[in-house]
């Protein structure tokens, strides 16, 4: 692995590299407690996958925030609307119906 002076590459360096150099730059470090068994199915994950165990979390933490992140909007549109039918009017079941029966 190449010795990495900060703002600069050595040669031979690929794009990737530079890449992932910036990445850790503004990747944030933080220390977490996980079960047992969930750090080593992620470690099984990490191995078959072939990526650093801390991809595999940022992934997993990336997915978890995109699921929660609408949730807010989520809760306060179905306050407004959770309560009104979300079915079809009768007659316009009627019609549908009755336009299906049509030959065309």
């Amino acid at each position: 692995m190449a010795t990495w002076v900060p703002g600069r590459l050595s040669p031979g360096d690929s794009i990737l590299t530079a890449w992932s150099y910036s990445f850790i730059l503004v990747a944030m470090k933080v220390a977490v407690s996980v079960p047992d068994r969930v750090f080593e199915e992620a470690e099984e994950i990490a191995k078959r996958l072939r990526l650093p165990r801390s991809r595999v979390y940022a992934r997993a933490l990336e997915e978890f925030v995109k699921k929660h992140r609408g949730k807010s909007v989520r809760d306060a549109l179905d306050a407004v609307y959770g309560n009104v039918s979300s079915g079809l009017d009768p007659l316009l079941t009627d019609l549908q119906a009755h336009a299906l029966r049509e030959k065309w």
